[in-house]
């Protein structure tokens, strides 16, 4: 099951993961319409990367994670901000009351969902009114690096068919989106990463052998991921390019 890829790669997933930049908050607070008096719920929170920046602006904030390692090491991170509620809930059912909240986010999540699900659970418990923002943190395609990057993980994920649909969504959601409309916007969000950062995040995926399942895998693929930071790293640190995605609109 989806909801059991990620147990054993919490702590990995919260210190390595990208996180997202200032201005993809500004443009939510500012143009979507979030705030510090509305209630959103963040569905597939997982360790709370993405919940923290948007308690860190003051709205209530429903985690609903179904992993049980990923939801905990959350709550062990956020638990000191009074708007944080941690629900043990999925695509299909959030838990959450009826007409309930005013937005409702899933960071780097949407691929793993149930689309019609969960667009029917988005439906039940929003206000009247209210959006859907669909995030993601992609690689830049247009980098040499990344492409290189892309043939290494194709040699070594498992079950890695199709990773980097799943992992970057189409720009168009069809069926999802209410006429099939949704506002879509860009933002760079490239960083400067040393050698550490760039092999964790590797392992940070779900689809990254494991080095007690699979330790020829997991070793090739460390040596590779080392040989290409190699390549291309400046005075210990790689230039690492990034752009992050959103899709708001009604279901």
């Amino acid at each position: 099951m989806n909801e059991n890829r990620f147990t054993g790669k919490a702590e990995i997933y919260k210190k390595y993961r990208p996180k997202y930049p200032k201005e993809l908050f500004d443009y939510l607070y500012s143009r979507v319409g979030f705030g510090q008096d509305k209630i959103i719920a963040d569905i597939g929170s997982g360790t709370g990367i993405f919940s923290r920046l948007l308690l860190e602006r003051g709205s209530k904030v429903f985690c609903v994670e179904p992993n049980e390692d990923m939801r905990k090491t959350a709550e062990s991170d956020l638990l000191g901000f009074e708007n944080f509620i941690s629900v043990n809930g999925n695509d299909k059912n959030t838990g959450l009351h009826e007409k309930s909240v005013d937005f409702i986010t899933a960071a780097q999540a949407f691929h793993w969902f149930d689309r019609q699900a969960f667009k029917l659970e988005c439906r039940r418990i929003l206000k009247d009114g209210g959006k859907v923002a669909l995030i993601y943190n992609s690689r830049d395609d247009s980098s040499e690096m990344i492409r290189k990057l892309d043939i290494v993980k194709q040699k070594y994920y498992v079950d890695s068919q199709g990773f980097r649909q799943r992992g970057d969504p189409p720009e168009e959601y069809g069926d999802f989106f209410t006429d099939e409309i949704c506002e879509y916007k860009t933002f760079r969000n490239d960083m400067k990463i040393n050698k550490e950062c760039f092999i964790g995040g590797n392992l940070s995926s779900s689809y990254a052998p494991r080095e007690e399942t699979d330790p020829g895998k997991y070793h090739g693929f460390v040596k590779d991921l080392d040989e290409l930071f190699g390549e291309y790293n400046t005075d210990g640190f790689l230039d690492s390019p990034w752009i992050t995605k959103s899709y708001t609109g009604r279901v």
